[in-house]
């Protein structure tokens, strides 16, 4: 893992020459040095740990809870990724919550970090009533609408499905009216670079499923490209876009995503001076972050990390960074604004990967 510093660049053409080299001479412990520092050192380390002014449980003992959305009403549909539950926390002006069974997918099929993902509720809700789920089948990973107690109604199939990893997830409506999806490579890193496949992407369709109008390739729901692993998007109060993308062993990243922009992956991992590929605001070492939800709120950003365990609070110019939380309640895989201008965040201790404590998993009520 780099060591911490400030970010350089122009790294990926100086990477294979040198390599030959190194192998060349046979000097293999120098080359595995070296080729540690030709990695681009992460933009944010050891940022300043603040408080938030309170945090308290919402709700507990809930089992890899994975996705959030509020309804009109203040409520929340919350999602757990293996028992395939869409659970309803109801508003409650005395904070005392509880978590209620309200639909099961049963078409989801959890297997790693596959399963019930990510979960939208649609911007004409209280007209049409529709839910919008994202979730892995034993073929592909979907997007399906459903009102609650209703069968759901696949509107995209055929997003690429990792065998236990790279799935994706996470999806929301844009200020368009628009629904965004961003997906993973299902561990064919190619197909990221693949416009014609869905996987490695940021989506943009219509409610119904069908390509948006304006995107950047004509009858595609494909908006960008080049991603490894997309599972947090949140939109600034202009409309721009704001994307978490996993890293593989080096740099975890925070993009502002463009219509038909390239984000580099494989050929890129954090930053670079190859013009043919976005840039991210900020890069962070994958022990420290690895993102899952984002929210943007106001000028910042705030990303949920796993691996990292903790919540980072960033610009939106990749300045000013902040960590909240660190190592207090373990695993974060999401984090939501609530319509009472609090933030939500869920924990994901119970996902095989984490270390649950008494009450876990949990949503956590954080004011800023």
């Amino acid at each position: 893992m780099a060591e911490p510093g400030v970010r350089t660049t122009g790294r990926t053409g100086r990477m294979a020459t040198a390599a030959v080299a190194v192998l060349a001479v046979g000097a293999v412990v120098v080359g595995v040095g070296l080729w540690r520092g030709w990695f681009a050192d992460p933009s944010v380390s050891d940022p300043p740990r603040v408080r938030a002014a309170s945090v308290r449980t919402v709700v507990g003992d809930l089992a890899a809870p994975w996705g959030l959305a509020f309804l009109p009403d203040g409520s929340a549909l919350v999602t757990e990724r293996d028992s395939r539950r869409i659970l309803r926390v109801a508003a409650d002006p005395s904070g005392v919550h509880t978590a209620t069974e309200v639909a099961r997918i049963d078409e989801a099929t959890p297997e790693g970090e596959g399963g019930l993902l990510g979960i939208a509720v649609s911007p004409d809700h209280a007209r049409d009533g529709w839910i919008y789920v994202y979730y892995t089948s034993a073929r592909d990973n979907r997007i399906a609408r459903l009102r609650l107690g209703e069968t759901p109604q696949p509107v995209l199939t055929g997003i690429p499905r990792g065998s236990r990893t790279h799935n994706g997830g996470r999806i929301g409506f844009g200020p368009d009216g628009l629904l965004y999806a961003g997906t993973g490579d299902a561990g064919d890193r190619d197909a990221s670079q693949d416009r014609s496949s869905l996987a490695g992407k940021i989506l943009r369709m219509t409610p119904d499923g069908l390509p948006a109008p304006g995107n950047p390739f004509p009858g595609s729901p494909v908006y960008s490209y080049g991603h490894r692993n997309v599972q947090g998007l949140g939109w600034a109060a202009d409309g721009t876009l704001y994307a978490a993308e996993f890293g593989q062993n080096h740099y975890d990243e925070l993009n502002r995503i463009t219509a038909g922009g390239n984000y580099g992956w494989p050929v890129v991992e954090g930053d670079s001076s190859d013009d043919r590929f976005v840039p991210p605001l900020a890069t962070w070492a994958t022990d420290e972050a690895s993102p899952s939800g984002l929210a943007v709120v106001g000028d910042r950003a705030w990303l949920a990390c796993l691996r990292g365990q903790r919540l980072y609070r960033i610009g939106l110019d990749g300045q000013r960074p902040e960590s909240l939380l660190t190592r207090e309640y373990g695993r974060l895989r999401h984090v939501a604004a609530a319509p009472d201008g609090s933030l939500w965040v869920l924990t994901s201790n119970r996902d095989g990967r984490g270390d649950p404590r008494d009450g876990d998993d949990r949503i956590l009520r954080l004011v800023p």
